[in-house]
């Protein structure tokens, strides 16, 4: 016999208020962010005018793209309460990868696509099920999978370097290119983008995740099927992370074995900054891709100003501390605030 427990009448409007809050907090967060980069554009567009000059703008489209596409597969992952850290290694093998394939040859765009998607689908199952099924701490994984693959792709370049010259003209055109003055690969990482905020907000199996990142043994007593996401979840970034690296030969066309080397923590550090907690549960990916948009945006300025290099580490630095202390105080508050609401709740009941 099934016993039902009696709901309260106003739990429903309770969890509602809840979630409102929960979402008021991270807009404000992102629409901070986008004050911020408006506010940095402004100043060092007043500073140097050419900076938002047609060059200036495409310039900083092209650079912001890639990382965009790496911070959206990565806050799918952190969402779910892990990291992966492989994704700048993953870029750098499948950048190779397709470079040697498709180097003398007459293969197209697709066939590019194909490959490095394909390769970066297998990195991110290979730690998605270490991680899911072997339950390996996911920063052990990731940063495992890091090193064996960087490993792999220095093995197999063996000091050789692709010249874009040797990479075929169609190619070379996806990440050149443009349509009504706009270059493909900010298009791309906006669709791309479009696309993974739609699925997260509006599939059953996209908001699972954060059901996952909020509360792994609620989600579990839900019936959520936790492995089987949290290998999606790595499965995806490790997608997005091989398209990318697809991108970055048709963008740079010269490719080495140690292509996006040290590029992990500048997209977590994107992710964290656009308000994508760590600890996972919350965030959305725009806000992600306005990190990345930030962070790419701050390095374009130091060189605009003549500004030493070494700053952008240390500011990238600084904004992630400040990310996750504005987390954490954020998250104690609201815990505070539906505390007070319970609690009134049940002295009025």
């Amino acid at each position: 016999m099934t016993t039902l427990l009696d709901r309260p009448a106003g739990a429903g409007r309770d969890e509602r208020s809840a979630r409102s809050l929960v979402d008021a907090v991270f807009r404000a967060r992102e629409i901070s962010i986008a004050g911020a980069l408006a506010l940095l554009v402004l100043g060092t567009w007043i500073s140097n005018p050419r900076f938002l000059d047609d060059q200036g703008v495409k310039d900083l489209l092209l650079n912001a793209s890639i990382l965009v596409l790496l911070a959206v597969g990565q806050s799918v992952v952190v969402v779910t309460r892990n990291i992966d850290l492989s994704v700048g290694s993953v870029v750098g093998l499948s950048a190779f990868a397709c470079g040697q394939f498709v180097a003398g040859t007459d293969h197209g765009v697709l066939t590019v696509m194909l490959l490095g998607t394909a390769l970066g689908v297998g990195c991110g199952l290979v730690s998605g099920a270490l991680v899911s099924f072997g339950r390996v701490p996911a920063l052990v994984v990731t940063l495992g999978m890091l090193y064996i693959i960087q490993g792999l792709d220095y093995w197999w370049a063996q000091g050789e370097q692709i010249s874009a010259n040797d990479i075929p003209e169609p190619v070379l055109d996806l990440g050149s290119g443009s349509v009504f003055g706009i270059p493909y690969l900010p298009l791309i990482a906006l669709a791309l983008l479009a696309l993974t905020a739609y699925y997260l907000r509006s599939y059953r199996s996209g908001r699972e995740l954060y059901a996952i990142g909020s509360s792994p043994e609620a989600a579990r007593l839900a019936g959520v099927p936790i492995r089987r996401r949290i290998l999606a979840a790595y499965a995806f970034s490790g997608a997005v992370a091989g398209f990318a690296g697809a991108l970055w030969l048709a963008r740079f066309g010269t490719v080495v074995a140690d292509n996006a080397h040290g590029w992990e923590l500048t997209v977590v550090s994107a992710v964290v900054v656009g308000g994508v907690a760590i600890t996972g549960g919350t965030g959305t990916v725009w806000g992600a891709a306005l990190g990345a948009l930030l962070l790419t945006t701050i390095g374009s300025a130091l060189i605009v100003l003549k500004v030493d290099a070494f700053w952008q580490g240390a500011i990238t630095g600084a904004l992630l501390l400040a990310a996750i202390t504005v987390d954490r105080i954020v998250s104690l508050r609201m815990t505070a605030a539906l505390r007070k609401r319970s609690a009134r709740h049940g002295n009025g009941a």
